[in-house]
């Protein structure tokens, strides 16, 4: 809860309060907060102090003063009750008033009542972190597994953000807070909260984790509260600024009063005020599941490091890379033998799409859909729709690792054939015997497809070559970095027939492209698909996009048979 970074120094606490019930006059003080946070003695007598008084009544609602006692600066912030508590509330001033309470402070006057204010600081704080997440990941927030640590650290980097001379003591903080662990004070109030939270329903507590619900999720797709989100971080960029330049620029000139003089230039006074070097990221406290377990969105490593440690298991061995190339993304298949049989991993990698890679692409679909351009989004889709589908029971490659730093997706190699290789038997083949097994699988697809679309989950590339036949002849679905909750159905049915139709060649080819159109579709329909989601497939919507290579009497075959398919009895 509230914490002592030093042992009480009850002669200085005195005069403090003697100076508090001088502002206050004949009003009642309801609680006085001491804030000084300092590492080393030395560095404790030059550092300004600040005290928080709250006052019941206080005509000006808020006053800062200066005390100098025994040669130290003491700032006093008083404040109306009134005030202070809206500020706890809603951020009636940005926590400019109650922001020492996610800091160690010690407790003067008004244990009970800080305490109070503390525990409902952090609830509404630890729920506008949730909400930046739930917008910040929106396909996979509500899998994230989030320590109680993230909430502490990111809170008092958020003040940082707003107002950069807090930099030293947070990371003053933070060096410390890793000795004390989960003895740290500042911790236990946001653990008592989420406890709050969660019989409150706000919050899920999973094995020492906490989740986001899914209520919050899908709240956060909602225009109106990505802008209540903005609007709540207003008040705390521009009043912390104020409220705490006097006391932190007090700070920097006592502790830097030799060293002014030579300070010339605005870059070199810039400088001096970066010494802190935080040594907790707050996301390592954040972790999203894997098959191989849960991994730190922090987490660093590279493809080398990965082979080394998880497939070759420490041991030396041959490594080799091959290139599976992409226009748009790094694949890699990486092979790692150590003498005991190979083992095979795929590794992606999700780059922002910009430039030339991006226009062509974008003037392609003109009009007809929009692609998600920036790699961590990308990556975001290709993890929590790859985990969706997985605990959904399909058939997709296991991922066993992530690395959000460097955007990199390790995930399961599936051996087998692609479907576009289904789709060039057909395409050669002479009789209709030939081409049953393989029209088979389009059967398969599409009523694969339908199950995925009940989900309410369109993949957003669903070309053949994204679906794998394996070994045993199960269908592997691959490559989700456009999928999305709410997409649009019938570009998953028109990629995946004009896709289908670039491979057949342009003369006589009506009767197969045809028959790839009927097996496809009686499976989507066959697998719960809505006919209106094939008919709006036909369209010249979508044929106009795919008019570029496929064979015109292919494409209009397959979008007539599209148009005219009727609702299953």
């Amino acid at each position: 809860m509230s914490s002592k970074c030093i042992e009480a120094n009850s002669d200085l606490h005195r005069q403090v309060t003697d100076f508090c019930r001088h502002i206050a006059g004949s009003a009642q003080i309801t609680a006085v907060s001491f804030f000084d946070y300092c590492p080393t003695k030395a560095a404790r007598t030059k550092n300004a102090a600040e005290a928080v008084v709250i006052i019941r009544d206080f005509p000006p609602r808020i006053m800062s003063y200066v005390k100098v006692i025994d040669g130290r600066s003491i700032i006093i912030v008083a404040v109306d009750q009134w005030v202070f508590e809206r500020d706890v509330d809603r951020g009636f001033l940005g926590e400019a008033s109650a922001g020492t309470l996610v800091f160690p402070y010690s407790v003067i006057n008004g244990e009970p009542y800080l305490r109070l204010q503390e525990i409902m600081l952090k609830k509404r704080l630890i729920l506008e972190l949730l909400a930046n997440l739930a917008l910040s990941f929106p396909e996979m927030a509500d899998s994230l597994c989030i320590k109680p640590e993230y909430f502490m650290y990111e809170v008092m980097l958020n003040r940082v953000r707003a107002f950069p001379p807090l930099a030293s003591c947070v990371s003053n903080f933070m060096r410390d807070a890793q000795q004390m662990k989960q003895t740290n004070p500042t911790l236990h109030g946001y653990m008592e909260a989420l406890r709050q939270l969660e019989a409150e329903k706000k919050v899920i507590l999973s094995n020492d984790y906490v989740m986001i619900p899914k209520t919050l999720v899908a709240s956060s797709k909602k225009p109106k509260f990505r802008l209540a989100n903005i609007s709540r971080n207003a008040p705390r960029n521009f009043f912390t600024p104020i409220f705490q330049a006097f006391p932190q620029l007090l700070n920097l000139f006592n502790q830097n009063l030799e060293a002014f003089p030579k300070i010339q230039t605005l870059s070199q006074w810039k400088k001096s005020l970066d010494t802190a070097r935080y040594s907790v990221d707050p996301q390592e406290f954040i972790f999203t599941p894997t098959a191989k377990g849960l991994v730190s969105m922090a987490d660093r490593i590279g493809i080398e490091d990965f082979v080394k440690k998880k497939l070759l298991n420490g041991k030396k061995g041959k490594i080799k890379r091959e290139n599976l190339g992409g226009f748009l993304n790094d694949v890699f298949l990486i092979r790692a033998d150590s003498g005991g049989g190979e083992k095979r991993v795929l590794v992606k990698r999700f780059k922002d799409w910009t430039g030339f890679k991006w226009f062509p692409l974008n003037l392609w679909v003109l009009g007809t859909r929009t692609f998600a351009v920036l790699g961590k989004a990308r990556l975001e889709r290709e993890y929590a729709i790859s985990e969706l589908l997985r605990s959904e029971g399909f058939n997709v490659p296991r991922i066993l690792h992530v690395n959000h730093v460097e955007g990199l997706v390790f995930m399961e190699y599936v051996e087998g054939e692609n479907l576009s290789i289904s789709i060039k038997r057909i395409a050669t083949s002479e009789t209709s015997k030939a081409m049953s097994k393989d029209l088979e699988k389009l059967n398969r697809v599409g009523e694969l497809l339908a199950r995925v679309h009940s989900l309410n989950v369109a993949l957003g590339d669903t070309k053949p070559e994204n679906v794998i036949v394996d070994l045993s002849d199960n269908l592997y679905l691959l490559d989700f970095e456009q999928a999305s909750h709410g997409g649009d159905k019938s570009w998953d049915v028109a990629e995946f027939l004009y896709f289908s139709g670039h491979y057949l060649p342009p003369l006589h080819s009506n009767a197969k492209a045809e028959a790839i159109a009927n097996a496809f579709i009686n499976g989507y329909l066959k697998g719960g698909g809505n006919v209106n989601v094939v008919r709006k497939a036909g369209t010249s919507k979508y044929t106009r996009v795919f008019s570029f290579f496929t064979a015109p009497a292919v494409l209009l075959t397959m979008a007539t048979i599209c148009r005219k398919t009727e609702k299953q009895g």
